[in-house]
């Protein structure tokens, strides 16, 4: 009985230890919790033992324990009964965080989608792929670089592959529990799909990366001067903190916002523009707010990445999480299956052209593939470049959408190629120089 007290003792002292030491993260772990659960079950369907037994088994979200009502399609987390978070749900819309001052609505504007079926085979349309071997791939080889990114599933934690070459799937593998239908989200290749939507508004006319400049009447000159290209490319001068390990400018933005477009907006310039880098998902998610002016009402917003884009190419399984205030979250909330994302990566990779239609600009790819100064020519114009060597053992033109954890679209012009990897892990768990090194070396 005495060693049963003193466990408890002990416990309990652990608990109120770990409670006052993260007290002011707590808000930042259990929304993530929240959020994390809500989106993956509306969105992936996947089921809530696996998201705690994978998603959110990391350090400090593991902490919290969630709850899922069903029948009002929220879920709430908290922390040993310490601050309480709530994710909703809705149609169209996916799942955001509630704030107190939150009132819940029944009726809300929803994006028009339009799901046209074509009687072709993807990526063109809804049919399954061709199922031929092309002679200058060594599929053997293409076996074992898919093995390797497989072979360490708790270190590695790669979920799915897809490697399309010549506009055709030569490789495609999916751990238990996802497959070609799944929704994947992208975390920062949202950031891609973004910045997709301003090459096709400049293609049809409707602005210029390089003239706009949003801060037009502000009286600070270093801020009026900045354009979307300095937004694009990060470089803008505005302060940034992008720490997920506390409590900083992203975090508070992610989990506290009511309205994401704002928090960068409202910062200080600690540079003139194209002086500093600064990677920051609240320069994303301004340029969200920016677009959102672009349009003549609201709902013209909510349909444009779909009309536009995501419909157009039929990457119908992709929806774009708005928060609160109804803005798409452009800098992390993309959700898409592996075969839809590498739909996107094939669009890049044809130089913007979808089967015959021109959806933006031939040069728009050139200039997201420019390095910006100060990037060590690893980033463009909201895709990250291979123009450094990050990735030594693979060609110089790769450029790609990341995501934390390892997502990952990669675009290889000069191979004709389009690889999605998606997972929960990235460098130095799982080796990406090593994996692409490995399917380029499997074509002759």
């Amino acid at each position: 009985m005495k060693t049963f007290k003193r466990v408890l003792a002990l416990l309990i002292l652990f608990v109120i230890g770990v409670a006052f030491f993260n007290y002011s993260k707590l808000n930042i772990i259990s929304g993530y919790a929240a959020k994390n659960m809500a989106s993956t079950l509306y969105i992936a369907q996947r089921t809530e033992h696996s998201v705690n037994e994978n998603d959110n088994r990391v350090p400090l979200i593991k902490m919290a324990e969630t709850v899922y009502d069903e029948s009002s399609e929220t879920v709430s987390a908290s922390v040993f009964g310490l601050m309480e978070r709530q994710a909703i749900c809705r149609d169209g819309l996916g799942c955001a965080l509630v704030l107190e001052d939150y009132e819940i609505k029944e009726n809300y504007p929803k994006p028009n989608r339009q799901r046209v079926q074509r009687n072709v085979a993807f990526p063109y349309g809804d049919k399954d792929p061709r199922d031929t071997l092309l002679e200058n791939v060594d599929y053997a080889k293409l076996k074992e670089a898919l093995d390797d990114a497989f072979a360490l599933p708790d270190k590695q934690k790669t979920r799915t592959v897809l490697v399309l070459h010549k506009g055709q799937i030569i490789a495609e593998r999916y751990v238990e529990g996802f497959n070609k239908d799944t929704p994947i989200l992208g975390w920062s290749m949202t950031k891609s799909v973004l910045a997709t939507l301003y090459g096709i508004l400049e293609y049809r006319g409707g602005i210029n990366v390089h003239q706009y400049r949003p801060f037009h009447n502000s009286e600070e000159a270093s801020k009026a001067s900045i354009t979307l290209n300095h937004l694009l490319r990060m470089q803008s001068g505005l302060a940034w903190e992008e720490d997920y390990t506390k409590i900083s400018d992203v975090t508070l933005m992610l989990f506290l916002a009511a309205d994401m477009t704002k928090p960068q907006e409202n910062t200080e310039m600690i540079a003139a523009p194209t002086e500093v880098w600064n990677y920051s998902s609240g320069t994303s998610n301004m340029l969200s707010g920016i677009l959102r002016e672009q349009f003549n009402n609201y709902q013209e917003y909510l349909d444009f990445p779909y009309e536009a884009l995501i419909d157009k190419i039929g990457m119908h399984s992709m929806l774009i999480e708005t928060d609160l205030s109804g803005n798409f979250v452009g800098s992390s909330y993309g959700w898409a299956s592996t075969r839809d994302w590498a739909k996107f990566g094939l669009l890049y990779l044809n130089r913007g052209n979808w089967n015959g239609e021109q959806i933006f600009d031939p040069s728009w790819v050139d200039y997201i593939q420019k390095p910006t100064e100060h990037s060590d020519d690893a980033y463009g114009a909201h895709f990250w470049l291979n123009a450094g060597g990050k990735y030594p053992d693979v060609p110089r033109d790769l450029f790609s959408a990341n995501g934390y954890q390892g997502q990952h679209v990669f675009i290889i012009p000069s191979k004709d190629l389009v690889v999605v990897r998606t997972g929960l892990a990235e460098s130095p768990k799982f080796d990406a120089n090593g994996f692409l090194a490995g399917i380029v070396a499997a074509l002759r």
